[in-house]
């Protein structure tokens, strides 16, 4: 298969649950991946066993120093970068109202879920204008489309992370850079799904981490060429009540 030869994509996150899925798929695909994370044993487990075209970086997606590093290292191993998917992300605290979510634990979710992906597209657009093309994906989430009690942090972040999608599509579309946004319900990964989400899904499930690993790929590859700026949903229907 080589939906993505030629590609040289980073993946925050890639250490285990979506992004462990992603770098599977895209060095399937024919990407040379560059796996991100802070979980080092399991990132360069990862990476040994997807071969020559997978790197691992150690990287705190918050760090601006951190984001050059990587930035350094992948050109040297594999060139001038082509995908982007920042996939890393916390939910933070869970059924704790507005009213009483402490401004650390606020300011934890901001800056993992939004102010990596805003340092991310400023380390990388360099790379990609050299490559003379790329494509950014940033993940969000249903949360990012529509609103939840009790998830004031996760949900301002992923809001966010559709709307800065949207101004880097703009500022980036002159030099054939895409920048799109996913945006998953439930997930089979290592972040707890409540039983109410399936139970409030259309189809009756949550997705299966493959699902959203497919659209990730279709955005990275030449197949969507004229798409950008937009929300892809992959929910089983949940946002469609």
């Amino acid at each position: 298969m080589s939906r993505l030869s030629g590609k040289v994509v980073v993946i925050t996150g890639a250490a285990n649950g979506m992004g462990e899925t992603h770098a599977r798929l895209f060095v399937q695909e024919g990407a040379k991946v560059v796996l991100t994370d802070i979980d080092v044993e399991k990132g360069e487990k990862l990476a040994k066993e997807l071969g020559e075209n997978a790197l691992f970086i150690k990287h705190d997606v918050t760090d601006k120093d951190d984001w050059q590093v990587v930035v350094e290292k992948t050109e040297v191993a594999f060139g001038s970068i082509t995908g982007l998917v920042n996939n890393a992300g916390i939910v933070g605290p869970n059924d704790i109202p507005l009213e009483k979510l402490k401004d650390e634990d606020f300011e934890n979710v901001i800056s993992v879920n939004l102010y990596s992906v805003f340092k991310g597209m400023q380390a990388v657009v360099k790379s990609m204008k050299k490559a003379k093309e790329g494509s950014i994906v940033n993940v969000s989430s249903t949360s990012g489309l529509v609103g939840s009690v009790n998830v004031t942090a996760y949900v301002t972040t992923k809001f966010a992370v559709t709307g800065i999608t949207k101004v880097a599509a703009l500022e980036f579309a002159d030099y054939n850079i895409r920048v799109n946004s996913v945006h998953p319900g439930g997930v089979k990964t290592n972040i707890e799904v409540f039983d109410a989400v399936k139970k409030a899904t259309p189809m009756g499930r949550i997705a299966d981490p493959e699902e959203v690993s497919y659209i990730i790929l279709y955005l990275i590859s030449n197949e969507s060429t004229f798409s950008t700026g937009a929300e892809f949903v992959i929910d089983g229907g949940f946002t469609a009540q």
